[in-house]
Parts: structure tokens; C-alpha cells; sequence
């Protein structure tokens, strides 16, 4: 179990990364940063990737396979059921870098990722993926 801090110190001893942040995708609010940001303020690019993580979450062709058919729009929202939301992560793939937005599940309301901007010379994009998987998952949120 670490908490936001610790969780970012390890983030960023991944190879390439250059900068991360915990992100509340619903406010688009940073829990925490460390490191760069692609556009120079960490702020604005929490509000930046929380679009597309929220997009992300909220489309009905990413949702998982329910056999029972949907009682209504409620089904599909994540913040009404209170479960993990039902993507893993989204990868944005950029000429200089990769964008890795992991989904922390909560006990609470599951609205938190982590982002990760790894260099995409130095990076290893599937060595990062599966070490945030772990973080997240011993993530603690207090």
C-alpha cells in the first residue's frame, strides 16, 4: 500500500518517463505531480487528459458485456453503480512520447487515474503498462 507521493517516486523510476500525475477524472483536478508536463503545467494538463479519460469511460462501445439488457441510462454510469469503470487504461501514442492513463478502482467512487508521459526513445511502453497496473492497484487514496 503507498500513497500518492510514494506511488509518483515510482512512477517516475520507470524508464523514459518524464512526468505523472493522480487525477480525479470527474473534476479533472490533480491529486499529485511529479516531474514535466507535456505543455508546461501540470493543472491544465490534468483538465486535459480527464476529457479524455472521461470520454473514454462514458462511451457505451467500451462498456463490458452485460447479458442482462440496460434498465436505463443509469446502467452505463459508472458513478451511479459505484463500480471500477469499465475501461483499464487508454493509450495515446504521440510522434515524441506515449500517454498512459491507468484507472485506480477505489472503495469509494473509482474516479481516479494515473498518467504517465514516458519518452518514447528512452520508454518501454509495455513495461510501463503493467508496472502501473501494480500501483494502482496498491494505491492508497485517504
Amino acid at each position: 500500500m503507498s500513497g500518492i507521493d510514494e506511488c509518483l517516486l515510482e512512477v517516475m523510476r520507470l524508464p523514459g518517463a518524464r512526468g505523472a500525475a493522480v487525477v480525479d477524472w470527474t473534476s479533472g483536478l490533480a491529486l499529485g505531480t511529479i516531474g514535466e508536463s507535456p505543455n508546461g503545467d501540470h493543472e491544465a494538463t490534468a483538465a486535459e487528459t480527464a476529457e479524455v479519460a472521461r470520454m473514454a469511460v462514458e462511451q457505451p462501445a467500451f462498456a463490458l458485456s452485460d447479458p442482462e439488457p440496460s434498465t436505463g441510462p443509469e446502467e452505463n454510469d459508472v458513478k451511479a453503480k459505484g463500480a471500477a469503470p469499465p475501461v483499464e487504461d487508454v493509450i495515446v501514442t504521440t510522434r515524441a512520447g506515449y500517454h498512459i492513463l491507468r484507472f485506480v478502482e477505489t472503495a469509494f467512487d473509482s474516479s481516479v487515474f494515473l498518467h504517465l508521459w514516458l519518452d518514447r526513445s528512452d520508454g518501454n511502453l509495455a513495461l510501463a503498462r503493467i508496472r502501473l497496473g501494480e500501483m494502482a492497484k496498491r494505491l492508497v487514496l485517504a
